[in-house]
């Protein structure tokens, strides 16, 4: 089956069986042609001054249709679940999202529809060859060959009469890829001199991010230089102040993380906020989850470091001290009826003391008891803020909240 998929992509990208398995790599004679100007591979109606001064989040705020085309590179960096807040960030502001999968981007036929699925982009938004031309921006993501016009010019190249995502006959195009290096075709990319095309060149994660931080800002209002909020006015300060003043982070993931699959948000919660220069740590009960260890496991897939993840005792006597708590999905784990409701099942467990921090934040599906069927009453708390629903959706309002100054 290995060999049937290999020999479907050769075919594809007009390469040779044996050259794949040699891994050799081939070299162009000359650098490919870019077409020319007054074709309708470009868009003519547009100067080139005028797009080297919108920004992306101008570009991006006045689409009303975006296609999204992920490459090997966004494998590489992982940056699936940020192509997903993206693609979420976009349609809340109803601009219309697809994605265009080339038949052999990645490792394998398929490669990318699996990424995008295990972060729950919906398989009908996935379109194998879409229509450019409709397009208002095009956004590639770590991909190289699947994209370079060349194939329709550049003759005795190993990619000539390759077909391609034809990205540059969009309005505008964002190029989140690492470098302007050639793919694996060894042939160099003239889409990235294009006068429509904008280069977000480094880690994909990055550049994502940046890109949806500027997103954010131009469909957020401007507000004034966040204000402290002490402990005594906790009931009336903004959810923005808090996040933007804290300085001390506590993340506490349940079960109903791993239900709603908010380990990759979780992630670029606690990266945004090590970027404002707040200290994140994870507090990890040894119940959280269906067993020991299960909310270690999923931090790790998502590269959370080791060090960060903190068992209760070490982590307990921090929460007076914290700005913020994050509870991202557990109930009985951080109900303080433990300590005081007798004759109930959680009676003397202990428990993380999440209550003690100047500031909670709750993203859970709801206010219903825990699996020990035991009310919380830190929901009603007044220094507690309740973000209920779709975990994913509320770590990603977060987000946005962080984002915006």
């Amino acid at each position: 089956a290995g060999l049937i998929l290999t020999q479907i992509m050769c075919k594809a990208m007009n390469r040779s069986l044996a050259s794949v398995l040699s891994g050799a790599t081939a070299k162009p004679s000359a650098k490919p042609q870019a077409a020319p100007a007054t074709s309708a591979a470009q868009p003519a109606a547009t100067p080139a001054k005028a797009e080297q001064k919108q920004s992306s989040g101008d570009i991006l705020r006045a689409a009303k249709r975006v296609i999204i085309v992920p490459g090997y590179g966004m494998a590489i960096a992982q940056a699936q679940s940020q192509v997903k807040a993206l693609m979420d960030a976009l349609a809340a502001a109803n601009i219309d999202v697809r994605f265009a999968i080339h038949p052999v981007a990645g490792r394998m036929p398929g490669h990318m529809n699996v990424l995008l699925a295990e972060v729950d982009v919906p398989y009908e938004l996935m379109c194998e060859m879409d229509d450019f031309p409709e397009t208002d921006v095009a956004i590639v993501v770590g991909s190289c060959d699947g994209v370079n016009p060349a194939a329709n010019t550049a003759e005795g190249t190993p990619i000539y009469g390759m077909p391609v995502l034809n990205v540059q006959e969009a309005k505008h195009v964002l190029v989140c890829n690492l470098d302007t290096n050639p793919g694996y075709s060894g042939v160099d990319n003239p889409l990235y001199e294009m006068p429509h095309v904008q280069l977000l060149l480094g880690d994909a994660k990055e550049s994502l991010d940046r890109l949806l931080k500027e997103f954010d800002a131009e469909t957020t209002p401007a507000t004034s230089e966040p204000v402290a909020a002490a402990p005594d006015d906790s009931g009336t300060a903004s959810l923005n102040q808090i996040l933007q003043v804290a300085k001390k982070v506590i993340i506490v993931p349940g079960y109903g993380m791993a239900i709603a699959q908010a380990q990759g948000l979780v992630k670029q919660l606690a990266d945004a906020f090590e970027a404002k220069g707040a200290e994140v740590d994870f507090a990890i009960h040894p119940v959280a989850g269906r067993m020991p260890g299960h909310m270690n496991v999923l931090l790790a897939e998502v590269d959370v470091p080791y060090d960060k993840l903190c068992e209760m005792d070490d982590i307990n006597p921090k929460f007076p001290e914290t700005d913020v708590v994050v509870i991202v999905g557990a109930c009985d784990v951080v109900n303080p009826a433990a300590n005081n409701a007798e004759g109930t099942p959680i009676y003397g467990m202990p428990i993380l003391n999440v209550d003690q921090a100047k500031h909670v934040i709750v993203c859970n599906l709801d206010k219903n008891p825990g699996y020990s069927g035991v009310d919380n009453p830190l929901y009603d708390m007044p220094h507690v803020h309740l973000l209920l629903g779709d975990a994913k959706a509320s770590l990603e309002q977060l987000l946005q909240e962080l984002h915006a100054e």
